[in-house]
Parts: structure tokens; sequence; C-alpha cells
């Protein structure tokens, strides 16, 4: 007979495949505990004994119950209960009510994954604001070129996996302080002196945090890196005052190449442009005595054209202009007097001052009159300009 059949005992084989059995009702097992409490102290009678048992296990429901309500948890925003059964782990729950089941069946730890925490290496101090006191041993390491510097590093951090904060290792805090020791020995022993103190810091701080990180992750310590922080960089107090005249030289030395940079920008410029401004006036110089001489070689070669025509013509035309643009820059006056009746006078009134008188003694010296001559060529002022024409009796 097949199981759908009527009359049939059979169950549905597909039936309750992928069910599990419900949690068992709380109130139903306070009664059945109550029920076997009863039978065990006479409650099956009939009469005082089966009331008294049932007195009794009333007294003794209660501490029971106080018990189970003992399981149940907040869990607050930003947190993360973490439960364990018998010291293993059962699971981690988020915010809001929970209940497990109370000690010592299991045990539940609150943490806080959204606090931010930090930890000092190098350095102890009241607060997170400022380092108020040195610790060696931590601080003191060997930089590349065997000097030594005391560097003090806060650490900030948050928990990411509150599991593997919580099992996998059994001191975070501690570990962690020996991860950042460690990772900046290595980066710093890789390093100079005069790279760490004044300038590689944020990068240094840097690479700390990335190789902490990397360490963290490989333990599975649940831990996230947030900052890496140098509060203080410096060399031993031993030769402090001898590394700040150090320092004091090479800020000097900037400052020095500073001013040689502006001083250079200023006056590179200027000479730029002057010896820009001689290249293109030596390039106008060449451009105007080029063309000039080609100017002068055309016309020579027309005037050789013109005198071939012409030699005799040609020949008096250039003596005249050569003798105009003598005379031109003279004082001397050219006439022509011969078939002509022009006199030349001379202006009275624009000669020159007469000499000085003679000292006593001495006769003055009477000027002769010039006597005419022939000569077409009369000397005369210049200031007088062409002199007046006048035709002669």
């Amino acid at each position: 007979m097949s199981w759908n059949e009527p009359g049939s005992n059979k169950k549905d084989p597909w039936s309750g495949r992928d069910q599990q059995d419900p949690p068992p009702d709380l109130e139903e097992v306070l009664r059945s505990m109550q029920e076997r409490l009863g039978k065990l102290f006479g409650g099956g009678g009939s009469g005082g004994g089966a009331d008294a048992g049932r007195m009794l296990g009333l007294i003794l429901m209660v501490p029971i119950a106080v018990w189970v309500l003992t399981g149940f948890y907040i869990v607050d925003e930003g947190n993360r209960g973490v439960v364990t059964r018998f010291g293993r782990y059962v699971e981690t729950t988020t915010s809001g009510l929970h209940w497990h089941w109370p000690a010592p069946i299991e045990s539940k730890e609150i943490v806080n994954v959204e606090q931010q925490r930090f930890i000092e290496v190098g350095y102890r101090s009241g607060g997170r604001q400022q380092a108020s006191g040195s610790v060696p041993k931590e601080a003191l390491m060997l930089t590349q070129d065997e000097n030594i510097v005391d560097i003090r590093l806060a650490v900030q951090y948050q928990i990411k996996d509150a599991q593997a904060y919580q099992f996998n290792v059994s001191d975070p805090e501690l570990t962690l302080k020996q991860v950042t020791e460690s990772a900046q020995r290595g980066i710093i022993g890789k390093s100079s002196m005069d790279f760490v103190l004044p300038e590689g810091r944020s990068g240094i701080a840097d690479e700390i945090k990335t190789e902490i990180q990397q360490i963290l992750d490989q333990y599975h310590a649940g831990i996230r890196i947030i900052t890496v922080n140098f509060v203080d960089a410096q060399p031993p107090e031993e030769v402090q005052n001898a590394f700040e005249d150090a320092i004091k030289a090479r800020e000097d030395e900037q400052r020095l190449k500073n001013e040689a940079e502006a001083y250079a920008n200023e006056v590179v410029p200027k000479a730029r442009g002057a010896g820009a401004r001689m290249l293109e006036e030596a390039e106008a110089y060449k451009q105007q005595t080029i063309a000039k001489a080609l100017g002068d070689a055309g016309r020579f070669r027309e005037l050789l054209t013109e005198y071939e025509k012409a030699p005799e013509i040609t020949r008096q035309r250039l003596y005249l202009d050569a003798m105009e643009a003598v005379f031109e820059k003279t004082n001397t006056v050219m006439v022509d007097v011969k078939g002509s009746n022009n006199m030349m006078y001379l202006p009275l009134d624009k000669l020159p001052a007469p000499p000085s008188r003679a000292p006593a003694g001495k006769e003055p010296e009477v000027a002769q009159a010039p006597v005419e001559t022939p000569d077409p060529v009369v000397r005369g002022s210049r200031t007088g300009g062409r002199g007046r024409d006048a035709r002669a009796p």
C-alpha cells in the first residue's frame, strides 16, 4: 500500500526533510522541571505531601528562572558580541538584544569596533597631545650611516574583526607595539640620519604604516592601522647642540641658495633681453649696410651706362657734384666773376670782433685792402651768406 492511499499510516517521505526541531519552549521546560521535582519530593500523593512538594518546586524554580534571565544581553551600536561555549568560539553578534546560555555554559565579550585606539612607542604621555617622557629602550635606534636617532611614534588603530582580535593573538596591544617597533627599526635602519630628521618623516611614516599592516594581516590579528605619526625625531641629547648648529648651517645654505636664485631670476632675463636687443640692432645694421651697398652698386651701374653714352658731360657733372659736396662743409663761397660786372661786399655787422689793443709803444698794424684778382674763387665769411652780386660801373 502506497503512502498516499486511504488508511495508510505512512507519512510523506519528503515532509520534514528541510525542517529542524524548533528550540524548546521556556515555559514548557519550566513546567516539565516542576513536575519532575514534584514527583521527586512526593508530589504524586495526595494531601499535605503534594502541597509541600509543589511549594518546594516553586522555590527551586525561582533561582533557575533568574539563572536563565542572566543569559540576555544587549550589544550597543558600534560594538560586537563574541560568544564562547566552554571557552570555544560560537558566534559574533551585532547590535541589538541577544540571549546565550548563562554561565558557566556560555559567556560573551563585548568588543568596540568603532573606537579609535592608539599606542605610544618610544615615549609615554599623560594625554594624546604632547609627549612627556622618552623611553630610550624603544626610542633609540641606528640609521644606515651608523648614527643614533631618537624616534617617537603614535600609532592609531581600530578593530576590524572582533573574533580574530579576541582569539588569534594573546595580547593584541603588546603584539602591535612589538610589530611597530620592529617595522620602524627596519625602515630607519635603511635610511640616513639627514633624510630621517629634516625631510623624510612623512614618507617614513607611510612606509612604517604599510609594514605594520602587512605583518598584522599575516598574524590575522583583526586590527586595522589608521595613522602612524611622528611625535618627535631628533638626535640624542649628547649631540643635540651640534646637530642644531648643523641644521642652522643647512638652513643658511638653503637661504643663500634661494637668494642667489632670486637674483639670477632677476638678472638673467635682463641680460637675455639686452642680448636680444643687440642681436636685433646688429641684424638691422646688417640689412641697412647691405641695402646701401646694393643701392650704391645699382647707382654706379646706372652712372656707368650714362658715362658710356657721354663721357665728358658725365665727368663734368661728377666733378661739380663732388665739389659741391666738399664746399658744403666749408665757409668758402665760389663766385664766377669772369665776364660779369658783379662786385662782392662783406657784411661788416657780421664780421668777427677786432683783435685786442696792441701794447704801449707799438703802433697798430693797418690792414691793407686786398688786391682784386681775376681769380674766380673769393674767400669770405660763411656767416655772411653767399654774398650779394652788384653790377660794376
